[in-house]
């Protein structure tokens, strides 16, 4: 019998540092449509920062720009820990 648990672990330590670019790249890209937090797996934090970036016409994609800074100045086991497995929403 499988762990039900199993399909709830986050990826590996070795899957982070392809998804940390491809965040980190998304957010500074397109950080105001929310797709890194998409591609983290946080269909909360994305829907929430485009109706941020809609709310404010524009401005609130700044948060995507920070946080894509932000991902990309972090270690990869770093990352991992913050995002992958705490799953840290802001910042």
């Amino acid at each position: 019998m499988s762990d039900p648990n199993a399909f709830a672990q986050p990826a590996s330590p070795a899957d982070a540092s392809s998804k940390k670019i491809a965040c980190g790249i998304t957010g500074i890209i397109v950080g105001g449509f929310g797709v890194h937090r998409f591609l983290l797996g946080d269909n909360t934090g994305g829907l929430i920062r485009l109706a941020i970036t809609v709310v404010t016409c524009g401005l609130g994609s700044i948060i995507g720009l920070v946080e894509g800074i932000i991902y990309l100045t972090k270690s990869d086991e770093e990352f991992y820990q913050t995002y992958m497995v705490e799953k840290k929403a802001w910042f």
